[in-house]
């Protein structure tokens, strides 16, 4: 059986239990420093971290809940191509354009 682990809402990657509390500040910082590298009509706002009741008496989160609205909060900060339709990083997304031609 694979131990619990949490989804970072900024980058949509896995992380364990006890590793996320140091990931999400990091990762929050580095997704600062490449919004403002980009130009002014692909930066987004800041990503907010989903509210997730505890379910539980004792306090616990529902993991799944917590997951899922980590998950969609990450595909949130897609961006899709004009031309195209699928969706990117926005510094993804500018290599992309180079290359993408409409059918």
């Amino acid at each position: 059986r694979r131990p619990p682990t949490v989804i970072c809402y900024i980058c949509g990657r896995e992380y364990g239990t006890k590793s996320i509390a140091i990931h999400e500040p990091q990762c929050l910082k580095k997704w600062h420093q490449e919004n403002d590298m980009l130009p002014k009509h692909l930066r987004r706002p800041e990503p907010k971290k989903p509210d997730v009741n505890p379910v539980q008496a004792k306090g616990f989160y529902d993991l799944d809940a917590l997951n899922e609205a980590a998950w969609t909060s990450a595909q949130n900060q897609l961006v899709p191509c004009d031309i195209c339709g699928r969706t990117f990083l926005p510094d993804r997304l500018i290599v992309h354009q180079r290359s993408c031609k409409p059918k």
